[in-house]
Formats: structure tokens, C-alpha cells, sequence
């Protein structure tokens, strides 16, 4: 039989031939369209709330899914650099509270808030890369205890446990960036450019070596790569699409206080990543989407039931429960195993074409 395959290789050469454009599966193309015309199909609720606030945690849970799936790393420590993004927009920014925020334009906060919080990102990941395991996560959760307590205490630049109001974005091209349609259009597209950038740097010489890393340390390092360096650029990312989504997180909400970057909203970072699933880029935005409708509906769906509507994270933590028990891969390893099982021949059990 010969090795050489003339319908493999017809199929490869016209692979190549396409555009990256015509390679997109036709369902992507689908969701996008859908995506475009939302304010057209939904309310301003759904909008706003929904779709914004999922948007925005699916971003911050991006650049844990970027740790976790492709370094090996997991970081609790998300949020409050989250957090340190928007108390950074606040304060070098435009806010109520003009005894503490300096009122500088836009095009100089933004800037400033998006590097002091990459910057607490990186020293969070120089001192985590350094332990592996259970001490990386215990390490990360300390900083972010560290960062709720000093931001709650701290009222000279903090202004302590009621933070800041009135941080509202900036009035662009003559838009309100607060108005349902707008929000929407503007989280979609910073939530769209962090998972486009997330695909790319997976398929990049950089993304590749840190998948090597997070395979075989000791053999990258032989090969003369620099696994400190690699980790520490990956926190650093990491932070980078954490900071856009506290900005943004901010800018909805209006305000920034110590809760926002609490050790609540850090673990359920956690969780919303784990239930998309760590292993492709859309599966914070899945997690954020189960989280959000949870969130926002879970207190009604107790109240209905005769529950205390106070038991609202018992709902949060039942579905957590029962999706890592029926795939540890979250939602994406879910479908994944569906997508095997339909494939699988019914007498045999075995998958493929071949006998």
C-alpha cells in the first residue's frame, strides 16, 4: 500500500489555498452576526447587564483561562489587579469623590491606570512563579487579601471602604459609553480583540514555548529557554486583560469599592473560568454567561421555590458542582465529549472512519 495519499494531500493543498477568512467555521460567523445585531433583539437589560457584565468577566477570567490552560499557572490574585485598574482610573481620573482623583483627561489615565496594574501583575507573578502547586494558589490569595484589606483601611488614596463614585467613561465622538447600546458595543469589542489576541499568542513561538513550560519545565530550560521570564510574561498579560475588564467593570458600575476585588469576586473568577473550561479562550465568556444569568436570577428562582433569596450562591455552587462532576474540562470538554460520542459507531463503540 503506498504512503502517499492523493485525496489527503488534494484536501491540504486546498487548505492552503484558502484565505484565513474562508477557513472560519461557518458557526462562527453565525455567532458573530448574532452578536452584531443583539441590540436589535434584546432589551436595554439584557444589554447592559447581561451581556456587559458577561463580557467584562469573561475578559478577566481570559487571563486566567491564559494562565491556567496554556502556563500551567493559577492565580487568584485576577480580580484585584482588576481592581487595581479601576481604583487606578479612578483616582488619576474623573470621579466624585475630587478631593482624591486628580481629574486628569482620559488619554492619560487610562494609560497610567492599565500600567500600575500590569506592573502589580508582573510582582505577582515574579513572587508566584516560584512555587508550584497549592502554594502558588495559597500565595496569589494572600495578595489578594493583602489588596482588600489595604484598599478598606487605606483612606488618604483609597478613600477606604466607600471607594469612588461617579467614574463615568469618557464622552467619545459625542456617545454616552454608558448607554445600553453603546456598553454593549464596547465590552463586545474589547471582549472579541482579548480572545482574537488570546487565539494568536497561543499559536505564536512565545504561546508555544509557554505550553512547553507548562509540559516540561526542566526541558525547556535545557533547550535554553527561560521559564521564569516566560511565566512572568504570561502574568503579565495576564494582567493586562484583567486591567481593560476592571476599567470597563468600573465604568459600568460607576463606582469601585473594596468589595469589588474582594475574596468572593476573586474565587468566583475561579469558578467561571473552571466552568467554561481552561483549555480554549471561549470558555471564560461561557463560564461568565452560566454565572451572570445564575446571578442575576437565582434569588427570584429561590424566592419562587419559598427559599431565602439570601441562598442565591447555593445555586451558584450546585451548577459549579454538577458541571466539574460531569466534565473536569467545564462546558468546552462537555461538548467535546458529546462531539466524540456522536461520531462513535453504536455496535463498536469505536470513532472515526476507519474498521
Amino acid at each position: 500500500m503506498s504512503v502517499f495519499d492523493p485525496t489527503e494531500t488534494g484536501l491540504a493543498a486546498r487548505s492552503e489555498g484558502q484565505s484565513w477568512l474562508e477557513r472560519i467555521p461557518i458557526a462562527y460567523w453565525v455567532v458573530g452576526l448574532v452578536l452584531l445585531i443583539m441590540p436589535a433583539l434584546a432589551g436595554d437589560f439584557m444589554l447592559f447587564q447581561i451581556f456587559g457584565w458577561t463580557f467584562i468577566l469573561g475578559l478577566i477570567a481570559l487571563g486566567l483561562m491564559f494562565l491556567g490552560g496554556y502556563g500551567g499557572m493559577v492565580s487568584l490574585a485576577q480580580m484585584s489587579i482588576a481592581g487595581v485598574g479601576g481604583y487606578m482610573v479612578a483616582i488619576f481620573g474623573v470621579s466624585a469623590i475630587d478631593t482624591i482623583s486628580l481629574g486628569w483627561p482620559w488619554y492619560v489615565a487610562i494609560p497610567i491606570a492599565l500600567v500600575i496594574a500590569m506592573l502589580f501583575g508582573t510582582l505577582t507573578g515574579w513572587l508566584a512563579v516560584r512555587t508550584e502547586g497549592i502554594y502558588t494558589i495559597m500565595i496569589t490569595l494572600a495578595i489578594a487579601a493583602a489588596f482588600f484589606y489595604f484598599a478598606r483601611q487605606n483612606y488618604v488614596m483609597f478613600n477606604g471602604f466607600s471607594g469612588f463614585n461617579g467614574v463615568l467613561p469618557p464622552m467619545l465622538f459625542g456617545v454616552d459609553w454608558r448607554g445600553p447600546a453603546a456598553f454593549y458595543y464596547l465590552t463586545l469589542f474589547w471582549a472579541a480583540l482579548g480572545y482574537l489576541v488570546v487565539l494568536y499568542i497561543s499559536r505564536a513561538p512565545f504561546g508555544l514555548a509557554l505550553q512547553g513550560v507548562r509540559d516540561n519545565p526542566r526541558r525547556m530550560s535545557a533547550l535554553g529557554y527561560n521559564v521564569t521570564a516566560h511565566r512572568v510574561a504570561a502574568y503579565t498579560f495576564a494582567s493586562l486583560l484583567a486591567a481593560i475588564g476592571g476599567i470597563l467593570l468600573t465604568w459600568q458600575s460607576a463606582q469601585i469599592s473594596p468589595g469589588t476585588a474582594g475574596i468572593g469576586p476573586a474565587i468566583d473568577i475561579l469558578v467561571i473560568a473552571v466552568i467554561g473550561g481552561m483549555r480554549h479562550p471561549v470558555g471564560p465568556f461561557i463560564g461568565a454567561f452560566i454565572y451572570v444569568i445564575l446571578k442575576t436570577y437565582a434569588i427570584d428562582a429561590l424566592v419562587t421555590l419559598g427559599l431565602s433569596g439570601e441562598r442565591f450562591q447555593l445555586l451558584i455552587g450546585i451548577a459549579f458542582l454538577v458541571i466539574v462532576f460531569w466534565s473536569p474540562d467545564g462546558i468546552i470538554g462537555l461538548w467535546d465529549r458529546l462531539r466524540e460520542n456522536r461520531k462513535r459507531d453504536p455496535l463498536t463503540g469505536r470513532g472515526g472512519e476507519g474498521p
